[in-house]
């Protein structure tokens, strides 16, 4: 699952469109909070794992990204599926679910980075989406090498029970990559096609010895779900 929406999905396309030097986030990428609507999204989630029945079978096992955000929207979650009497696993973090890591060009906007580091949009436009490596960053491949490792823990440790995984929109791909085989092209059609939705839930099913694709980017939960008002 993606975490619920955060304050930077609001605020950098709004940043972009406005051609804004700095989108108005004084944190770190790490430390980014939910909006009040992520917050609804994360409480819909538990709320659905705690129906009868439930949207999806029940984790028996949670693995989060260590990022607020992400930490967060379990957290939430556990609290509303407790409050619908059920009980879901404590989270174990692990720090191979972060985010994709921009380096230098973390937390600035497009208009910025133009600003700042002109060079690397021509390198980026060079390199393409999941080639290009920022300064003291990561690229995709990169982001495959760790998750890859993660994957090959929780086989060894997990077979044959539910795991979920709460992190990043960036992590989501990168895990369909791995487990389905897919190609740069693959990953192009599911970013041009909206890419994935916060709090929207991936799942993969045992197919004989693997895992295969059962459902991608499933928001059926979220089903009216709108923030609270303020107060």
């Amino acid at each position: 699952m993606r975490h619920g929406q955060s304050e930077s999905n609001v605020a950098f396309p709004a940043a972009r469109a406005a051609g804004l030097l700095d989108a108005g986030i004084g944190s770190r990428d790490a430390d980014v909070r939910l909006t009040a609507l992520g917050r609804a999204q994360a409480s819909a989630l538990g709320r659905a794992l705690a129906a009868e029945p439930p949207i999806v079978a029940p984790p028996e096992v949670v693995v989060c990204s260590p990022y607020l955000r992400a930490r967060h929207t379990y957290e939430i979650a556990a609290e509303a599926a407790a409050n619908a009497g059920r009980t879901l696993p404590a989270p174990r973090f692990d720090d191979r679910l972060v985010d994709r890591l921009l380096g230098e060009l973390e937390m600035l906007t497009q208009r910025a980075i133009e600003t700042l580091f002109p060079a690397e949009l021509s390198r980026w436009r060079s390199t393409g989406t999941w080639l290009y490596r920022p300064p003291g960053g990561e690229n995709f491949p990169d982001m495959a090498d760790r998750l890859g490792s993660l994957l090959a823990d929780l086989h060894a440790e997990h077979a044959g029970r539910r795991v979920l995984v709460v992190a990043h929109d960036a992590v989501v791909v990168v895990l369909r990559q791995l487990v389905e085989g897919l190609s740069w092209a693959d990953l192009d059609r599911i970013s041009a096609a909206g890419g994935v939705r916060n709090a929207g839930i991936t799942r993969f099913a045992r197919d004989g010895d693997r895992l295969a694709l059962a459902e991608f980017n499933s928001v059926s939960h979220l089903a009216g779900v709108r923030a609270d008002p303020p107060g």
